[in-house]
């Protein structure tokens, strides 16, 4: 797995909106949040085109990134926002481009189709955190945790409001993102291989039956096969907590991994950045990842 080159202090972000339309005046005050982290942004013209509920359309939306990250000017690219959309371009994603020119590439939520993405057609890996439009409303946590992301600083996580669901310890490298969103790559040449990596997913605003409907979904399809552990979101606004525990607990019975829940990386004040495609070391005990 390819790790991109550290970002300091004075490198150049570029936007990219492979999703929904978003909100310009949160846009204008995330850009000032990561500016006042010492990163220069560029934000390209296109990514304010509208197209129903997009940023324009497809290959608009797909070109802008294809062009940042070939852009030798660019060091790292960061995702608008989410909501829907990312599916609809990765046919049209220069994959060679974006393997030949590894850059950090930062999104959540409905980017998880390209994040995952990336790690399986390219080998590169990404950072699963904040959109641009959420550091408008980001807790402190998470504008540290993006820093050091970057930066490549020693990362360690405690999730100090986790719940063990299956107690022990697990290296693997980190995938997943939006539960939703990976659901919706099964069956499609995007479907991501989880075989040797500690998953991880989040969602929002969905009951706990869709949750238990989307996971045997994926059980069903195999895609849980050669997992080594299973890291959660808090799932905000879950009808109940107490039935997602349950769920949890049967979907991963049989597998014999640890499953840890109430990370706190998830659509929240705290939003906090995780390298995936890299490597790290799960413990419950501690409840603590760690990146090699």
């Amino acid at each position: 797995m390819k790790r991109a080159t550290p970002l300091l202090p004075g490198s150049r972000l570029g936007v990219c909106a492979p999703s929904a339309r978003f909100d310009t005046e949160k846009l204008n005050s995330g850009i000032q949040i990561i500016e006042a982290l010492g990163f220069k942004v560029k934000v390209p013209e296109e990514i304010f085109k509208k197209k129903r509920y997009l940023a324009g359309d497809d290959i608009v939306r797909a070109n802008v990134v294809n062009d940042l990250f070939q852009d030798p000017a660019i060091d790292g690219i960061i995702c608008a926002r989410g909501g829907f959309g990312a599916l609809r371009i990765l046919d049209h994603l220069n994959w060679n481009i974006i393997k030949q020119n590894p850059k950090p590439f930062v999104g959540f939520s409905d980017n998880t189709a390209i994040l995952l993405a990336i790690i399986d057609e390219t080998g590169n890996s990404v950072i699963h955190g904040p959109n641009v439009v959420s550091f408008a409303h980001a807790a402190k946590e998470t504008i540290d945790a993006f820093y050091k992301s970057l930066n490549g600083s020693p990362h360690i996580i405690d999730i100090t409001n986790g719940r063990i669901i299956r107690p022990g310890m697990c290296k693997g490298i980190l995938k997943g993102g939006n539960m939703a969103t990976i659901s919706h790559l099964l069956g499609t040449r995007f479907q991501s291989d989880f075989k040797d990596a500690v998953l991880f997913f989040e969602d929002i605003g969905e009951p706990a039956y869709k949750i238990d409907r989307m996971l045997t979904q994926m059980k069903m399809a195999g895609l849980f096969n050669g997992i080594r552990g299973v890291i959660t979101g808090s799932f905000e606004n879950c009808d109940n907590y107490e039935y997602l525990e349950e769920i949890l607990y049967e979907i991963f019975e049989g597998y014999n991994v640890p499953v840890l829940s109430g990370l706190d990386s998830v659509h929240g004040k705290v939003n906090l950045s995780l390298n995936m495609g890299a490597r790290i070391k799960m413990d419950t005990k501690p409840a603590r990842i760690y990146w090699s």
